[in-house]
Parts: structure tokens; sequence; C-alpha cells
């Protein structure tokens, strides 16, 4: 099993890409202008190909328990996650008017994508990795319907609609073809331009994030230092949310690739999407910067211990 070091000198480069991102932002290398046609890039293209590579002829993605598993466990435990997150904000003082919505979207939505997917590759392969994507789109789902709605009140209409994007449909078409055997037939030039463009996919996305975090970090320390904030949401994200996210993993009926998707998104920090839909919603960025910011800095050195101790309590 890998050591506590190793696991943190697995997830440093990922770090320190978003630290790249950071940096760039700084000396504005990388403008605000661009932020938007980027983030169309990685979405539309980028995000895409990887899904496609990892997918289209992926055996683990032959079984149905991983097919229908998958989504399941990713809208199950985001949507919990942010319920729970919802009565424990009110319990710690937070009211509709003041961050409520904000800190229990914003807590509960684990970053999903950006750092588990290169950690999954590393620990355990391209299949478990497919096995992920599939997973995700639960997640997606959970955010756009039962987020969206605790955040802002949108109807269900608008949220589904938000629901079937490129990546969504880019797994649509790479399970149909794994399911009926159609890779074989794929020409390998295709696959070629699609690896080149998959490989860009995670650093664009982590550098991308990196500087939307970066127009915050540099704030007032008295903006981004609030006490009651920042314990609630590192007690809820690594401490609740990660233990029952790991007894899940440990007792659920699922497949051992989808128990080691479970594991690594026990471990993982807020994701960085709500600090563009809290704004987009109206709710309230201070607070979603605060939950991020404290969320990202302790992972850096609690995310490896949580890996270590799934790895040897769930296998």
């Amino acid at each position: 099993m890998p050591s506590y070091l190793q696991l943190l000198l697995l997830i440093v480069p990922v770090f320190g890409v978003m630290g790249i991102g950071v940096l760039m932002r700084r000396f504005n290398w990388l403008a605000a202008a661009a932020d938007e046609s980027l983030l169309r890039l990685v979405v539309n293209v980028l995000y895409p190909c990887i899904i496609f590579e990892n997918v289209y002829a992926n055996p683990a993605l032959r079984e149905p328990t991983n097919l229908g598993w998958a989504p399941l466990v990713g809208f199950g435990t985001m949507s919990v996650g942010i319920g729970i997150c919802y009565y424990a904000a009110k319990a710690m003082g937070f009211t509709v008017g003041t961050g409520l919505r904000t800190f229990a979207f914003t807590v509960g939505i684990y970053n999903y994508s950006y750092i588990s997917v290169p950690v999954v590759e590393a620990l355990f392969g391209r299949e478990t990795l497919g096995v992920l994507f599939v997973h995700n789109v639960g997640c997606e789902v959970a955010i756009w319907v039962v987020g969206v709605l605790v955040l802002a009140g949108q109807s269900l209409r608008t949220g589904w609609r938000k629901v079937f994007n490129a990546p969504v449909w880019a797994l649509v078409v790479s399970v149909g073809v794994n399911l009926l055997g159609l890779g074989e037939y794929i020409p390998a030039v295709f696959l070629v331009v699609v690896h080149a463009l998959a490989a860009c996919a995670i650093p664009f996305g982590l550098i991308l994030s990196g500087a939307t975090l970066a127009e915050h970090l540099f704030r007032k320390t008295t903006d981004l230092v609030d006490l009651r904030t920042i314990l609630g949401a590192v007690g809820l994200r690594f401490g609740v949310m990660t233990f029952l996210m790991l007894l899940l993993a440990r007792y659920g009926p699922f497949s051992a690739d989808l128990r080691h998707v479970i594991l690594v998104q026990a471990a993982m920090p807020a994701a960085f999407l709500p600090l563009v839909i809290v704004k987009h919603y109206g709710g309230h960025p201070l607070v979603a910067v605060r939950v991020v910011i404290a969320t990202v800095l302790v992972g850096l050195l609690v995310i490896p211990f949580w890996l270590r101790f799934g790895l040897a309590w769930v296998g």
C-alpha cells in the first residue's frame, strides 16, 4: 500500500498545476477576459475527448452494475451531502440571506473531476477512470437539479437543461461504442487526435481553476478568514462527509472499480464549479470562496491521509 509520502507526492503536482494558474492570473498572463473561451474549450472539446478515450473500449463499463450504480452513487452522495450541509449550516447559525444556501451548496459538492481524475488514474488505472466518468454524470444531475434548487429555487426544468451538455453526450456515445464493440472500427488517426486533446483536459482545467481562485486569494485576510465558515466546511467536507462515503464504499453492493471511485471522491475538497454558479444565481460568493480556499489548502495535507486510510479499510 502506498505510504502517506507517496500519496502526498501524487497529489502535489495536481495542486502545482493549479498554482501555475494562480501565478498566471496574478501576473496577468491569463486575463480574466479569456476565462469564458477557455472554459468552453475545456467543457465542449477537451473533456469530451478524455471521456471518450477512457470509455469507448473499457471492459469495466460492460458490467451492468457499474453502468447502473455509478451514476446513482454520484447523484445520491452529492444530493445527500448538500442536504446534510444545509441542516448543519442551520445548526451553526447560518440563515437564508447570510449564506445558508451557499454554504450547503458549496460544501456539499466535492471536487469530482479535476483533482479526482489524475488521482484515480494514478492509483487504479484507466478502467476505473471510465467508471469515474459515468459516476460523474450523476454528480452533474445533482448539481444542476438538486443543488440549483437549494441555492436559488430554480425550477427542475431549468436544471435539467444544464445536464445535457457536451461531456454527457460524449459519455453516451462512448458507452454505446463500448457496449456494441465498435471500438476496433474507429480510425487510428481519429484516436491519435482524441488522445492529444484528452491529454490537455485536466491541465487546462486545473490552470483555469487556479486562475479563478487567484481572483479571491489576494483579498484582504479579514475578508477570507471566518472561523465559523472555515471550521464548518473543513469538518463537514473532511470529517462527516468523508466518513459517510467511506462507509458506503466499504459496505455498498458495488464492484471494486466503483468502490475505488467512491474512496477517492470521499477524500476530495470542495469543487471549484460552485464559485461560478453561486455568482450566477445570486448567492454569497464570499462564503463560497472561503469554503473552497479552506478545503483546498487543508486538503493538500489531509487527502493523502484519507486515501491511505481508505485503501486499508475499503481495500
